[in-house]
């Protein structure tokens, strides 16, 4: 499995055409035009395919500059993301990804860096606690006053009233909803306290709620396997995130 990142508007028509249909086979309710119009709103795109060339996930990201507090910030804002069910054991999406924002910190040098996640499902909100020291929300340490100001600052500013600052949680007029073989989570996994947190705090999850995360791209930040992820195991020299 091979994964590179595009600049959104050097998506072909086919490679646009594949996406959708890779989303609609795992999403319900995705029409060709809402895909379109949720992309265009994006800059940048992760593609991973198979050893034939096949897609097998994708992920969309709005890379922006805002600011908090009258200071500058840089922002990753990953939006439709899905790798088929029989890559979920690769390790392409998360490489590729931290590989990306890594790179793309050079476009957009000004202020801390962060990643703020909408998710619906726990696989994603997963790789949280996999390749982050540090994110919030979490079960076993309360949010800091300052990241939630910060989450909640930066959930109005891209989803306006749809946001929910009591809950954290965004509910869309037209959800994306995991269709009936994904959906859900697996009993067994509520025996990991990190999914039984995401289950308690995004209740509607089954319905598309999107549980909004923030956690701070800093080489600092990474854990053993996030480090992996972009050196590889035999190397821990000290990544480009910081400025």
């Amino acid at each position: 499995m091979t994964g590179r990142l595009v600049p959104r508007s050097d998506l072909s028509p086919q490679e646009r055409q594949t996406m959708h249909r890779l989303l609609d086979a795992h999403f319900a309710g995705v029409s060709a035009e809402q895909f379109e119009a949720d992309l265009a709103e994006k800059n940048w795109v992760i593609l991973l395919h198979d050893d034939k060339g096949i897609l097998s996930g994708f992920s969309t990201l709005l890379v922006y500059e805002t600011s908090f507090h009258s200071e500058p910030v840089s922002i990753v804002y990953s939006g439709d993301t899905i790798v088929r069910p029989d890559a979920w054991g690769t390790s392409a999406l998360p490489r590729t990804w931290i590989a990306s924002v890594n790179q793309l910190r050079d476009r957009y040098p000004r202020g801390k860096y962060y990643w703020l996640l909408i998710t619906s499902g726990f696989r994603t909100y997963r790789f949280l606690p996999l390749f982050w020291r540090e994110f919030f929300p979490r079960f076993d340490v309360k949010s800091p006053q300052e990241i939630r100001t910060l989450r909640d600052h930066l959930a109005r500013e891209r989803f306006g009233a749809g946001y929910d600052p009591a809950t954290g949680v965004v509910r869309f007029d037209r959800p994306q909803v995991l269709r009936p073989a994904i959906a859900g989570i697996p009993e067994g996994r509520l025996d990991d306290p990190h999914v039984a947190f995401f289950a308690d705090a995004n209740p509607g999850h089954v319905r598309g709620d999107e549980l909004v995360c923030v956690t701070e791209l800093d080489e600092s930040n990474l854990t053993p396997a996030g480090r992996r992820m972009v050196y590889g195991p035999a190397r821990s020299e000290p990544a480009c995130m910081q400025r």
